[in-house]
């Protein structure tokens, strides 16, 4: 595996391959890599001819209070995972090459970036989209691979393709759990034993209200009450910031019931904030 830091060799690499018409899959992390991950670059290897993962932490999409600093950082074991995957280059670009003294662009998708967890991280999405327009302008994929836990960023990012005629086919793979549901993620790394095993509160939320809306219930106002208390039930969820049923082409809430459903929760156990999702296809 090669390993890259410099934007500018990464760039004349990807050049050079799509040159000799080879297909790049592209898998943009900031690390602390789990099965989650690991299920993406195995796609990407499974779909193109080059596989390339990025490693890094985006201060951009940090706000000035969250955890930019604490977020956890494991490059050498990072780095043996993905050689174990056969991957084909792993990206560690500099930070000082990627957002230079003179930066002074933004990338911005309106409408979108501010609903559901935008709400809550204004400037968030702004910096997601502004790292992965550069990441794309760098590496040139064919396709590029992100987990469905991440939704909002999925069509945030879809729509910026499109509207900027990227050219880029996003691949939403399944979200990978823990056995008892709890979806996968680096921020699972900051909890104790204890919220631990109060995490797994999320998923059953969700699958309980699966089942509540395929045994009849449609009122979303009702769906979001019987959210909101089972989560509430849980005494270490110390902040409940959404748990609803949102269209998941708009990510705008529903009123009632459509053909398909996002359900999404965002909440805090202690001071860690987690977020989970499910499509639920109406009559399953």
């Amino acid at each position: 595996m090669e390993i890259i830091r410099i934007p500018q060799i990464m760039q004349d690499i990807t050049r050079t391959y799509i040159m000799h018409n080879k297909t790049i899959g592209f898998v943009p992390t900031m690390g602390a890599l789990h099965e989650g991950h690991l299920s993406l670059v195995k796609m990407a290897r499974a779909e193109n001819e080059i596989t390339v993962v990025s490693i890094y932490v985006n201060p951009t999409q940090f706000g000035p209070a969250e955890d930019l600093s604490q977020y956890p950082r494991n490059i050498e074991g990072d780095t043996e995972k993905l050689t174990g995957e056969g991957v084909d280059i792993l990206f560690l670009p500099v930070g000082s090459l990627m957002y230079p003294d003179a930066f002074s662009t933004r990338v911005e998708v309106e409408g979108l970036s501010r609903r559901l967890c935008g709400l809550y991280r204004p400037g968030h999405f702004s910096g997601v989209a502004t790292v992965v327009t550069k990441l794309f302008n760098l590496v040139r994929p064919v396709r590029a691979y992100f987990g469905q836990k991440d939704f909002q960023q999925t069509v945030i990012i879809k729509q910026m393709v499109k509207d900027l005629d990227m050219g880029i086919d996003i691949v939403v793979c399944p979200t990978i759990r823990e056995e008892d549901g709890l979806a996968m993620s680096s921020r699972n790394l900051y909890l104790t034993r204890e919220q631990r095993a109060a995490a797994a509160i999320i998923y059953k939320c969700l699958t309980e209200a699966s089942e509540a809306m395929k045994s009849g219930i449609i009122k979303v106002a009702e769906l979001k009450e019987l959210m909101g208390k089972r989560l509430a039930s849980e005494s270490l969820v110390s902040e409940i910031q959404y748990c609803s049923a949102y269209n998941p082409d708009t990510l705008d809430e529903l009123e009632q019931i459509g053909n398909e459903t996002l359900l999404a929760i965002a909440l805090k156990i202690g001071e860690t904030r987690l977020i989970d999702n499910i499509l639920v296809a109406a009559g399953q």
